[in-house]
């Protein structure tokens, strides 16, 4: 099973423990996380389910490349890694 972790910057405004789930694409794994946590996903996503501006996601340690529906595969034994992106000057 696919395991999804969050930075420390995401846990200090919402509970959001390692889990692993379901799911063979990024969406499929987070909507299977949502499920059981439903307050983390305004904290990573937007009304319309896209990933917000200052999130990135990993997939296995490369960054996941769809950030509207979310495609990118995911395996048996990958990590999703969801983190505060930085931004500024």
């Amino acid at each position: 099973m696919p395991r999804v972790t969050f930075t420390q910057h995401i846990a200090r405004h919402v509970p959001c423990p390692a889990r692993d789930v379901e799911g063979r694409t990024v969406r499929e794994a987070l909507d299977t996380y949502f499920a059981a946590e439903p307050a983390v996903r305004g904290y990573v996503l937007d009304e319309q389910g896209v990933v917000r501006k200052h999130v990135v996601i990993f997939v296995d340690g490369n960054q996941a490349t769809d950030r509207s529906s979310l495609g990118d595969a995911v395996g048996e034994g990958s990590v999703i890694y969801v983190m505060q992106a930085l931004s500024g000057g």
